[in-house]
Formats: structure tokens, C-alpha cells, sequence
């Protein structure tokens, strides 16, 4: 397992080991392992952009889960993005060849998901580098390309597209978490018109096990649940939380503009990190709804409601100090 201490990873490790399993987890030195501390597991310290330790780590196993990913959507450093994302991945599906293990179960992204001008973007919806906005959409993209290069050369592997998870465990936040974060906070006086699919972050975590007990190799699903409008999203959070939701709507352009200022001022201030980055405003102009059905159908994908995600998400801040 790649990618244990971030958000999907650590769910993943968790429903393995309910599962009984015997695992191994790859970390890099340092990593923050609260979100797997008492699940036992075997913890081997090194980095995908090291091969050498990925074979150590490899050898013996049965099936690789790599989910291990920068996500976000500014960096001071763009170019480890790609050396994590891209390179990183394709240093996990040669160790797992290496060592002949049985499935790989790649964690792509609902980011590389074509989005056709009506409807619902599917696992076949047409989509080019073109279509993608950013480093962290870029490096998805490329990265599930050089996976499937490896696919047609033979690799065991099942690609995977997780959605806008949420739920318990989200020890960063991720992007996902920290839209819940400022709402508990109450730091989001008005949002942006925009959609996304939610899913429970434990109905991803089963999908990818799923994925390596059904899913046919060479394949992608999507795993998601409801889309829902940002808007519609923060109803659900006012109703758990009692508190107003935001009322105003806010531009496009001139919030991409405030974006591209702030992100400007990041790279002359040190400690300064936007606080929309324009990464996450491009993603913004589309509403990124897709359609689950494939993995509903093939793999059985659980279908935990999204409220019930978002009360978990909101009990787990809570209680976890976040807000």
C-alpha cells in the first residue's frame, strides 16, 4: 500500500485490515501515520520516487493499492507534483511487475473524467491534456496514460476515479475537507456556482478492494455516489450544523482574478499560501458531474448517502480539534 497516511489511503489500510489482511505500507520518512496508528500493518519507510525501496517494499506481496499522490491545487514546487504523481507511479507498476504480484489497483482521479457539454462524464467520455486545468489535473492525467501504457504491455492493472470523498479520517485536510473546515469555521460568507460528485470516503476505500477482487484488469471506474452543486452541498452542511448557509454567489472573474493576485503574492511571501488557489477556481467553472453506474454494476460499489458522509465528516472535525 502507497499513500497509507493521506486521506484514501488510510481508509483503504483500515478496510483491509478489517478484511484480515496482511499488509505492508510504503511511507515516506516522517509521514504523519495517525490516520492507520493502531491498524497493524508492517511500515517500511521510503518514497515512489525511489525504486529501490519500492522493490523492498513490493517483493512477497499479492496486490499493489498505490494511491499514494500529491493533491493540490498550488505548490511552490509544481515540478514534484509530476515526480510524485507521474514518475512515482510509474516506479509502482514496475516494482509491482518485478515482483509478479497478482493486481495493481491505481488511485487516478474523477480529474482525468471527460465531461461532455450535457450530461454526466463517464469511464469512455472522450478527454485530452488539453481538457485539463492545473499541475495536479495535468499530472493525473499523465500519469493514468502511462498506466495504460503499461496496461497494453501486460500489467494486472485496474485503474480507479475516486469522486469528492469525504467522510472520517481527514488528517491534512484535503481539498475536499477544507471546503467542510472553513464552513465549520464559519469562513465561507458565498460560494461559487459549481458541482461536484460526493462520496463516502469508506465506500471509496471498499471500491478499491472491490476493484481488486472484481474489476476487470485494463478497466477504470469511477467511484462516486450524488452530484451535487456546491450550493446544494452547503444546504446539507447548514441542516447537521444548524448554521446559516451562505447566501451570496460570487463571479467567476473576478475571483480568478483574486486568485492569480494572491497566488503572485504566495510566491514573494514565504509563509503565505493563497486562499482560493486559481487551480481550484478553473475547476470551479465546471460542475464535475459523473456517473458511478459501471462501478455500481460491475463492482458493487457501496452507496453510503451523502448526508450521512457529511455528518460523519462534520463529527470527525469536531471531535478531531479541526473546527
Amino acid at each position: 500500500m502507497t499513500g497509507a497516511s493521506g486521506f484514501i489511503g488510510g481508509r483503504i489500510v483500515r478496510a483491509l485490515a478489517e478484511r484480515g489482511e496482511d499488509i505492508r505500507v510504503l511511507v515516506r520518512p516522517g509521514a504523519d501515520l495517525r490516520g492507520i496508528g493502531e491498524i497493524k500493518c508492517r511500515v517500511i519507510t521510503g518514497d515512489v520516487r525511489d525504486r529501490k525501496s519500492l522493490r523492498a517494499a513490493a517483493g512477497g506481496c499479492r496486490r499493489i493499492y498505490h494511491a499514494a499522490a500529491i493533491y493540490t491545487f498550488w505548490s511552490r514546487r509544481p515540478k514534484e507534483i509530476y515526480e510524485v504523481n507521474v514518475e512515482g507511479t510509474r516506479n509502482v507498476i514496475r516494482a509491482g511487475l518485478d515482483a509478479n504480484v497478482e493486481r495493481i489497483v491505481y488511485t487516478s482521479s474523477v480529474a482525468t473524467i471527460g465531461l461532455p457539454p450535457s450530461g454526466n462524464g463517464t469511464e469512455e467520455t472522450p478527454v485530452s491534456l488539453r481538457d485539463m486545468a492545473g499541475d495536479y489535473k495535468k499530472s493525473k492525467f499523465l500519469a493514468e496514460s502511462a498506466v495504460n501504457n503499461f496496461i497494453r504491455r501486460g500489467a494486472p492493472v485496474v485503474i480507479v476515479n475516486p469522486t469528492f470523498p469525504v467522510g472520517e479520517g481527514d488528517i491534512k485536510p484535503t481539498p475536499s475537507g477544507q471546503v467542510i473546515v472553513r464552513f465549520l469555521k464559519r469562513r465561507m460568507p458565498a460560494y461559487l456556482d459549481t458541482g461536484l460528485n460526493v462520496v463516502d470516503v469508506d465506500d471509496v476505500a471498499k471500491g478499491h478492494l472491490l476493484a481488486a477482487d472484481k474489476g476487470r484488469i485494463g478497466q477504470r471506474y469511477i467511484l462516486g455516489n450524488m452530484n451535487m452543486t456546491l450550493k446544494e452541498i452547503l444546504q446539507v452542511l447548514a441542516s447537521i450544523t444548524g448554521f446559516r448557509e451562505p447566501r451570496i454567489r460570487l463571479p467567476y472573474y473576478p475571483i480568478f482574478l483574486f486568485s492569480k493576485l494572491d497566488a503572485a503574492l504566495a510566491n514573494l511571501i514565504p509563509l503565505h499560501e493563497p486562499l482560493v488557489p486559481p487551480e481550484s477556481v478553473k475547476l470551479a467553472r465546471k460542475k464535475m458531474f459523473v456517473d458511478a453506474s459501471k462501478a455500481i454494476r460491475e463492482l458493487d460499489l457501496p452507496q453510503t448517502p451523502p448526508r450521512a458522509a457529511l455528518e460523519k465528516s462534520v463529527k470527525w472535525f469536531r471531535s478531531h480539534g479541526y473546527a
